[in-house]
C-alpha cells in the first residue's frame, strides 16, 4: 500500500460517493451534518429487487456502470407517465447495488458498516431525487425563458406549458399524421395523384432547387418588369429575376379545389368569409370578394405583394382575412408534411439512410405577422380559430385562450367620453392600442397553443417594438433573433402606421431576417432543407406588404429587402384627384418649390429655404395666427430650437406634449398671444384635435397622409375672421412626387414638376 496524501479536515471521513458529489456540485450532500462533523444515520427501505449481495453487484454492475451524465440525459428523455415509476424503482435498486459494491471496495470500514450501507443507499436515493428535481426545474426555467420572449413584460415569466408531457403534444417530432389530421390521413395524401402534388403551389415553391447562377442574378438585382392591369387591383407592376415574365390573370370563378387549400380550410373558409360578404352586401355565390380573389391569387402563387390602398374603413378586414387564410394554409401544409414524414421514418427499416425527408427549417417559426396594435393581433387570432373550427360545434382546443382575451382585449370603460373624431381615426384606434407585444402560436390540425415559446411556434404575431426588444442591439448581452432564421412568409400589415411609430424598428427587423442561427436549438439537421443550410432562405421568403399610402420608405423595404425568386407584384395606381379637392373653405394655396441636389441634402435645403425666404414674410404682426405643420419630429426640434434662439413669439405641440401644455398652447394661439404654433404630424395622427384661430398655414413639408392636408385647411372653417386674409403656403421638392400627386392629383403634379416656375397658385373652396 502506498502512502496516502494528506487530506484536509473537510475531506476526512467522506465516502467515495460523497467526494464525487462534492466535486460535481461544489458542496457537501445535505445528508452530512456539517455541525457535528459526523454522518447522520437515516433509515430507508431498499427496493425488493435489490436483494443481491455486494459481491454479486460488484461483479455484474461494476463494468457496466453508467456515468452521472448519461443518467441525467436518460431522465431528460423520459416523459412523465405511468411507466416512469417502474423505471425509478429499477434505477433505485441498481444504485443500491452499486453503493454496496463501492462501500466494500473502499477497504476496511468502521464499526456499524451496515448502517453506513443504509446511509449510502439513502444518499443515493436523495441524490436521484435531487437530480430529477434539478432537471425538471432546469427544463421549466428554459421553457419559461423562451415563453417570456413571447409574452408581455408586465406579466413576467409565463408558467404554462413547462411540463414535458404537454410540450410533447405540440411537438412536430413526436406526432404523426394519422393522430392529428383525422380523416385526412397520410394514406389518403399518398393516394393523391402526382399531377395534383406537382400543381400544389406550396410544394412547387418549396421544392424548387435554385442554382448558383440564379442566386447570383438575384443578388445582382437584375430584374425585368412588365405592367399588368387587373379589374379590381388596377395597374400592377410585375418584376422577376429568375423566371420569364408571363401574363397571369385571376380566374373569374375561383374553385376552392384548384387553390389546393388544406382540407379543413376549403370547408371552413366559405363559412368564415360569408359573414364579411353579408356585411359588405356582396353576392354569396363566390367564397371571395373581388378584391380577395385577386389578392389571394397572387399570394397563393407565392409572389411578393405590395398593396398600398388598404383602408381601415373600407377593405381592411377583407385583406386581413385573405392573408390569414394564406398563412394558415401554409402552416398546415408544412406541418402535415412533417407529420407524414414522421410516420414514414417510423416505418422505415433500420440502417436505411434516406435524404427524402428534408421538410423543415433551422427553426420552427414559419410565418411572421407584424401588426401595430394588440387589437389587430386579437383579430388575427380570432380568424385563425374560426378557420380551424368546422361547423357550428367547436372542435378545436385553444390553450390559454382566456388569458389571451384578457391581455389583448379592450375595456369599453377606457374610451374617453364625448370625443368627436373622424371615422377613420375611430377605426384605426379601436380596441386595445398597446404597441408593445409579441406572442407565439403553435398550430396543429385540431389544436392551437397560444403563448407558445418562439422556438415551439409556427406563427409569431408581434409589433415592431415588441420584436425590437427581443432582437436587441449589437453589443447587448441578452438578445435573440435566431427564431427569424427560417421565416417563410412575412406579413407586414398597416405599414403606414409604423411611419408614425418608429420606422427604425422595421429596418432593424428586416436586417435580422433569415440569418443563420447562432445556436442549433435542438434541430435535426437530417430534416433541414438544403435551401436553409445554404443560407438561401431569403430567396424563398414571401413578403406581403399592406399600407394605406405609397411612401419612399415603404417602397424601399419592398425593393431592397425582398429577394423572392418567384417575383414581386406591386400595385401602382396613380391618384387622378388629390385631397385638395376636399378643402371646403375659400383658400388660396401657394406651392413653392425648393431645389436640392440629392435626397440627403434636401433636409438642409428645406430648412435654409424656410428661414431665408418663407419665415421673413410671416414675421409681421399682421401675419399672426400662423400654424406651421411639420411632418418630421427631427425637423420640428430643429425649428423649435431656431425659434427659441431668435426669440420669436411662438408655442408648440407635439406627440410628447402633456395634456395641460396642449390646452395652454391652444388657448395662447387662439387669443393671439403667440404668433406661431409649431404642429407635428404625429400629434395630428394620435390626437386629431381641432385647432381654432388659424389664419395662415405653412406646410413645412407635404403631409404623409394626404387627407391631413384637407383636414388642416378645413380647421379654418371654425374661425370668424375674413376669408380674404387667409393664406396657405406649401414647400415641396422634386423628391416629393408621390406626396404631391396625392394632394393635387397626378396631372397637376406633373405640370408643377415640369414647369420652370417655382411658385404655383391654386384657389380651392366651395365655389371651385
Amino acid at each position: 500500500m502506498g502512502k496516502r496524501r494528506a487530506r484536509g479536515p473537510a475531506l476526512a471521513g467522506l465516502s467515495k460517493r460523497q467526494k464525487r458529489h462534492l466535486r460535481d456540485f461544489g458542496e457537501q450532500h445535505p445528508v452530512r451534518d456539517a455541525v457535528s462533523g459526523r454522518e447522520v444515520t437515516q433509515i430507508c427501505e431498499l427496493p425488493e429487487n435489490s436483494d443481491q449481495s455486494s459481491s454479486e453487484s460488484e461483479a455484474e454492475n461494476e463494468p457496466e456502470r453508467v456515468s452521472e451524465y448519461h443518467k441525467l440525459l436518460a431522465l431528460l428523455k423520459t416523459v412523465p407517465g405511468a411507466e416512469e415509476e417502474e423505471e425509478e424503482d429499477e434505477d433505485e435498486s441498481e444504485e443500491g447495488d452499486e453503493s454496496e459494491a463501492e462501500t466494500n471496495s473502499e477497504g476496511p470500514q468502521e464499526v456499524g458498516g451496515t448502517d453506513e450501507e443504509d446511509d449510502e443507499s439513502d444518499v443515493l436515493g436523495q441524490e436521484e431525487v435531487t437530480a430529477k428535481d434539478a432537471i425538471k426545474q432546469a427544463v421549466g426555467q428554459e421553457q419559461a425563458d423562451e415563453t417570456d420572449n413571447s409574452g408581455d413584460p408586465k406579466h413576467g415569466a409565463i408558467e404554462e406549458f413547462t411540463d414535458v408531457k404537454h410540450e410533447s403534444e405540440f411537438s412536430l417530432e413526436t406526432n404523426f399524421m394519422e393522430e392529428e389530421s383525422g380523416d385526412y390521413s397520410a394514406a389518403e395524401r399518398e393516394s393523391s395523384s402526382s399531377r395534383e402534388v406537382s400543381e400544389d403551389p406550396y410544394r412547387a415553391h418549396m421544392n424548387k432547387e435554385l442554382e448558383e447562377k440564379e442566386i447570383e442574378n438575384i443578388s445582382a438585382c437584375s430584374k425585368t418588369t412588365s405592367q399588368l392591369k387587373w379589374p379590381t387591383l388596377g395597374q400592377l407592376v410585375f418584376s422577376s429575376i429568375t423566371q420569364k415574365l408571363k401574363t397571369f390573370k385571376p380566374d373569374k370563378e375561383m374553385d376552392l379545389k384548384r387553390l389546393h387549400l388544406h382540407k379543413p380550410l376549403d370547408f371552413t373558409w366559405p363559412k368564415v368569409n360569408c359573414q364579411l360578404l353579408s356585411m359588405l352586401n356582396k353576392p354569396s355565390d363566390s367564397p371571395f370578394t373581388l378584391l380577395q380573389r385577386e389578392l389571394f391569387c397572387i399570394m397563393n402563387l407565392y409572389k411578393d405583394l405590395f398593396y398600398p390602398e388598404r383602408t381601415a374603413l373600407g377593405n381592411g378586414e377583407e385583406i386581413r382575412q385573405a392573408y390569414c387564410l394564406h398563412a394558415l394554409n401554409h402552416v398546415l401544409k408544412a406541418n402535415a408534411q412533417v407529420l407524414s414524414n414522421n410516420a414514414k421514418r417510423r416505418d422505415q427499416k433500420p440502417g436505411v439512410d434516406s435524404d427524402d425527408f428534408r421538410d423543415q427549417g433551422l427553426t420552427r417559426p414559419k410565418v411572421l405577422i407584424v401588426v401595430p396594435f394588440r387589437e389587430s393581433a386579437l383579430r388575427v387570432v380570432q380568424i385563425f380559430i374560426s378557420l380551424l373550427e368546422s361547423g357550428n360545434k367547436k372542435q378545436i382546443d385553444v390553450s390559454n385562450k382566456k388569458r389571451f382575451k384578457g391581455e389583448f382585449g379592450s375595456d369599453p370603460d377606457e374610451k374617453p367620453p364625448n370625443l368627436k373624431r373622424p371615422e377613420d381615426y375611430e377605426a384605426v384606434f379601436a380596441g386595445n392600442i398597446d404597441d408593445h407585444f409579441r406572442i407565439g402560436v403553435a398550430v396543429l390540425q385540431k389544436s392551437m397553443r397560444l403563448y407558445a415559446p418562439f422556438y415551439s411556434s409556427d406563427i409569431i404575431i408581434a409589433s415592431p417594438l415588441g420584436l425590437r426588444t427581443v432582437i436587441g442591439a449589437e453589443g447587448e448581452k441578452k438578445r435573440d433573433f435566431d427564431f427569424l432564421s427560417s421565416i417563410e412568409i412575412l406579413i407586414i400589415d398597416q405599414a403606414d402606421i409604423y411611419l408614425m411609430q418608429n420606422w427604425e424598428h422595421i429596418l432593424h427587423l428586416m436586417n435580422h431576417l433569415n440569418l443563420l442561427p447562432l445556436n442549433s436549438h435542438g434541430v435535426d439537421f437530417s430534416r433541414v432543407r438544403m435551401l436553409n443550410l445554404n443560407n438561401w432562405s431569403k430567396y424563398y421568403r414571401q413578403t406581403l406588404l399592406f399600407s394605406a399610402l405609397q411612401d419612399p420608405q415603404i417602397n424601399s423595404i419592398f425593393n431592397k429587402h425582398c429577394f423572392n425568386y418567384r417575383g414581386q407584384v406591386a400595385v401602382r395606381n396613380v391618384p387622378m384627384t388629390g385631397s385638395i379637392n376636399h378643402v371646403v373653405v375659400q383658400l388660396p394655396h401657394v406651392f413653392r418649390r425648393l431645389e436640392s441636389d440629392s435626397l440627403i441634402s434636401v433636409i438642409d435645403a428645406r430648412f435654409q429655404f424656410f428661414i431665408d425666404k418663407v419665415l421673413p414674410e410671416y414675421r409681421d404682426a399682421v401675419m399672426s395666427h400662423t400654424l406651421i405643420y411639420v411632418p418630421s419630429y427631427f425637423d420640428y426640434v430643429r425649428l423649435r430650437n431656431y425659434f427659441k434662439k431668435e426669440e420669436l413669439n411662438f408655442t408648440y405641440t407635439c406627440e410628447y406634449t402633456k395634456k395641460s401644455s396642449i390646452s395652454r398652447a391652444r388657448q395662447f394661439f387662439l387669443k393671439g398671444e403667440r404668433q406661431f404654433l409649431l404642429f407635428t404630424e404625429r400629434f395630428q395622427f394620435y390626437k386629431r384635435y381641432t385647432i381654432r384661430g388659424i389664419r395662415n398655414l405653412i406646410f413645412y413639408e407635404l403631409p404623409t397622409y394626404s387627407h391631413f392636408y384637407s383636414e388642416i385647411c378645413n380647421m379654418m372653417k371654425a374661425n370668424n375672421g375674413e376669408e380674404a386674409t387667409w393664406t396657405c403656403t406649401v414647400l415641396y421638392s422634386k423628391y416629393d412626387v408621390q406626396k404631391l400627386a396625392a394632394v393635387v392629383g397626378i396631372e397637376r403634379a406633373a405640370q408643377m414638376l415640369q414647369s420652370d416656375k417655382s411658385v404655383h397658385l391654386f384657389v380651392t373652396g366651395e365655389n371651385e
